[in-house]
Parts: C-alpha cells; sequence; structure tokens
C-alpha cells in the first residue's frame, strides 16, 4: 500500500491569488490569503444580493407586509 505525501498531493489553486495551495493554508496559499478572505466576508464583500422584503420561505411575511403597505396608502389617499 502506498503511503499518501499531503506534499504530492493536489490541493488545488488559491481562490484569493490562484497560487498552488499550501496544506497548512487550504484552501489557501498563505496566511495572508486566508486573511483576506476573511476581511471579504466579515466586510460583505461576498454578500447575495435579495430583494428588500425579509421573508420566510414560503413569501408570507413579504405578502402580508405588501398587503398592509398598500392599505395604508389607500387609507392616505382617502384622508387627502
Amino acid at each position: 500500500m502506498a503511503t499518501k505525501d499531503p506534499s504530492a498531493a493536489g490541493y488545488g489553486r488559491c481562490p484569493i491569488c490562484g497560487a498552488k495551495a499550501e496544506m497548512a493554508y487550504r484552501p489557501f496559499c498563505s496566511a495572508r490569503c486566508r486573511d483576506v478572505d476573511l476581511a471579504r466576508w466579515l466586510g460583505g464583500g461576498y454578500a447575495i444580493p435579495g430583494g428588500q422584503a425579509a421573508a420566510d420561505e414560503d413569501g408570507e411575511e413579504a405578502a402580508h407586509r405588501t398587503r398592509g403597505e398598500d392599505r395604508r396608502q389607500d387609507d392616505d389617499d382617502e384622508l387627502a
């Protein structure tokens, strides 16, 4: 049975700079690239764009909120 040498295994490329990934910092090549990635996460650089309304999985809350806003707008129109 062959032993696996971690330095010989293909760990891919660093997602930050594209250099060969090192086992100690995997999937990154260095502590610097690891810290750059962390800073992007903490700074919101990896945020997923979404809608403005906060809704549950079924969209129920967003539907109620939208209808409620429409009612308030209609009430304001009637008062004017």
